[in-house]
């Protein structure tokens, strides 16, 4: 349903961000997106949503070549507190981009209170923006692009504000949602743990001018768990196998066919743990 093909992006002060990206993502993936700090990770996000148009290259949604803002696409930034309209309550913020849809009034307050409701926020509704922690006020993000129902939903570093409880709960929110909506999803994060509990594949990006690096499939059950999950052999050897890569280690040309992921022998160490409380 996206497929990118030699996407470059140059800057107007010769800056080069992205160079020659092969991408594919098939409908209904989640794929996370990582690489070293300021490698180009958002100008590729924005490339795709139609916020910038890239110097070479294309990107194609479902079919058609991307050339302004898509219509079926969604975007949840980081920065939660200058995303929301702070005069506008909860329920009017998420069901603002539904006007472009065409719906009437009645329609978008009920699609908005269903959002709500999906990232239980149902009773915040009539509050405003302002009156609610960060984590809520990223739930009410996310609410608002599943409101919308897009056919492709961007996640730009969407968890990097809040605190580290706030935003395993908001990881396991997302793997709720694409459970729940069988929606495609990319998410770029800079946290290598967050990009292999959440995604079914990670695409490791290079320093800048930044192309891919590797493709690496996440061998991990589709439900899962905090604990459970990031005790599991396959969960530490995938993640050490991205970390060298971003860090620019080898050992892994081949990760894009690569099989499970070798068992780390700190595993056994780290499941007795969990056992013991």
């Amino acid at each position: 349903m996206l497929e990118i093909a030699a996407l470059s992006h140059t800057y107007p002060d010769g800056h080069v961000a992205i160079r020659g990206i092969d991408l594919t993502v098939p409908d209904g993936q989640l794929v996370s997106i990582v690489g070293p700090s300021g490698c180009g990770k958002s100008t590729l996000l924005r490339c795709i949503a139609g916020l910038i148009r890239p110097t070479g290259g294309k990107v194609v949604l479902n079919g058609q070549p991307v050339t302004g803002v898509p219509e079926g696409l969604a975007v949840v930034f980081q920065d939660y507190s200058r995303s929301l309209f702070p005069w506008l309550t909860v329920r009017d913020n998420v069901a603002l981009p539904l006007r472009r849809r065409g719906k009437s009034k009645a329609e978008r307050r009920e699609a908005a209170m269903a959002a709500l409701e999906s990232v239980g926020l149902a009773g915040a509704a009539r509050k405003y923006p302002w009156q609610l922690s960060g984590g809520m006020q990223q739930r009410v993000s996310i609410a608002r692009a599943l409101a919308y129902q897009p056919s492709l939903l961007l996640m730009d570093e969407p968890f990097g504000s809040v605190d580290a409880q706030t935003r395993e709960d908001l990881e396991d929110l997302v793997l709720q949602v694409h459970r729940a909506e069988k929606m495609t999803i990319l998410l770029v994060t800079h946290d290598i743990d967050e990009s292999v509990y959440v995604g079914d594949r990670v695409v490791v990006l290079g320093p800048s001018p930044t192309g891919v690096v590797a493709d690496v499939p996440v061998p991990l059950p589709s439900e899962r768990d905090q604990i459970e999950t990031r005790a599991l052999p396959e969960f530490i050897g995938t993640r050490a196998k991205v970390g060298r890569l971003v860090r620019g280690g080898h050992g892994g040309a081949d990760v894009t066919n690569a099989g499970p992921a070798t068992p780390d022998p700190r595993a056994a160490d780290v499941r007795a743990a969990c056992s013991d409380g």
